[in-house]
């Protein structure tokens, strides 16, 4: 691929992602990111190796953990990726850590992507009060609870977040995730922890 088209050349991606995450949802975005020229690395609780799930059901895949979030700062990276899986963003959110590495790419500026139940780490760190995102539609509640807007969109950004309902809506998600982030769009620092 040409520099040209590889609008996130140069750029560094934490996802981060536990046990459960949703095979699809981790393996597409990531991709998407790859492919446009970004440098992924995956973040977790443990060192190791995650297990993905197809479903939330079947086990998927193992994939190798870069750095542990209690290694990662998110000092180092351009942007962050947050992919659903049901498990997957539960585990995260009992991580003290884990949701302060969330708060820091909001509270640093940075862009952040976040589909299907990934959204709930957005909650959990309290980055969701005074924005508009769309989600699985079971976070709906949650969302409104910590003062967000839900929409039932098939991909919403607002002001660098950028977020998406399911697998179904990876096409969208992957190309306006590209978009946003090879802009640096910055996110607001509006919401209160």
């Amino acid at each position: 691929m040409a520099q040209s088209q590889q609008p996130l050349t140069g750029k560094r991606i934490a996802c981060l992602a536990a046990d459960g995450v949703e095979d699809v949802e981790y393996t597409q975005s990531r991709a998407a990111a790859e492919q446009a020229g970004a440098e992924v690395h995956l973040i977790s609780l443990n060192s190791g190796e995650i297990q993905s799930m197809n479903q939330d059901i079947d086990p998927a895949n193992h994939y190798r953990v870069d750095r542990t979030v209690d290694e990662a700062n998110a000092a180092d990276y351009d942007a962050l990726l947050l992919p659903g899986g049901t498990v997957n963003p539960d585990r995260l959110r009992m991580s003290p850590q884990a949701m302060d590495f969330v708060r820091a790419f909001f509270q640093q500026q940075k862009p952040v992507a976040a589909i299907c139940h990934g959204p709930w780490s957005l909650v959990e760190s309290g980055m969701v009060r005074g924005r508009t995102l769309t989600s699985f539609p079971s976070l709906r509640t949650d969302i409104r609870n910590a003062g967000g807007n839900w929409v039932d969109l098939q991909v919403q950004v607002d002001n660098g977040l950028i977020t998406s309902r399911n697998p179904s809506d990876l096409p969208a998600f992957c190309a306006k995730m590209v978009e946003v982030f090879a802009q640096g769009e910055s996110v607001r620092q509006m919401a209160s922890a």
